[in-house]
């Protein structure tokens, strides 16, 4: 489990293309290592990845076909950077919302406007993800937390503050690019709680009057 608060920016040492699977080498900057291990989780650019070698200053990590499938990861090349995040430990800061690292897709951005000292970004969602994207909802882009300011259909607007710019990926973003997006957890879990609500209230226990009054529902 992860919060979407990235602690450092890694850059692409090494891209192995092994048929549809994908090792990387990745150097990890200013990421404190001393406490990861061989098997421990590293969020890279929003996926979670298994660490199968320690380096003085780094780690290698494979990334399965189906992985590869719903990511970014395809086109990245050697250079590249990278947001990273360590999982969360029992004492960890919560500071942006529950984040699995199991990337649902990807999304391309379709504006940058500068607002201020601010950066906002238009980008579209696949149909079938865009549904769990709210108005004031959290969503993680590239591992990145972020609040969701505004949705139009299938687009959604987002606020990237310098701090956040200047930590992460998000500062070299533009029009055409495309980026891992996670979607709420919360939202996921809601829309099961309603598929069961169609069952009768006698074998679910959920209704939509009891979801209303849980606030879920407005």
């Amino acid at each position: 489990m992860f919060t979407g608060i990235i602690e450092a920016l890694g850059t692409l040492r090494k891209v192995e293309r092994k048929g549809d699977d994908i090792r990387l080498t990745v150097a990890s900057g200013k990421l404190d290592l001393t406490d990861v291990k061989l098997g421990d989780s590293i969020a890279t650019n929003g996926v979670c990845l298994t660490v199968v070698q320690c380096l003085a200053d780094g780690y290698v990590a494979d990334i399965s076909a189906e992985t590869v499938a719903l990511t970014g990861f395809a086109k990245y090349n050697v250079g590249q950077k990278v947001n990273l995040e360590k999982a969360v430990t029992p004492t960890t800061r919560l500071g942006g919302h529950m984040v699995s690292g199991h990337v649902d897709g990807i999304a391309t951005v379709e504006q940058r406007l500068v607002r201020g000292q601010a950066i906002e970004f238009w980008l579209a969602a696949p149909a079938e993800l865009s549904r769990y994207i709210a108005h004031k909802g959290s969503i993680t882009i590239d591992g990145v937390s972020l609040t969701v300011n505004e949705v139009d259909q299938h687009r959604f607007r987002l606020t990237i503050v310098p701090h956040t710019a200047a930590e992460t990926t998000l500062l070299a973003l533009q029009a055409g690019h495309s980026v891992n997006i996670e979607v709420d957890l919360v939202a996921r879990y809601l829309e099961r709680l309603m598929k069961v609500e169609q069952k009768p209230a006698t074998e679910s226990g959920v209704t939509m009057e009891l979801l209303a009054s849980a606030g879920f529902m407005r």
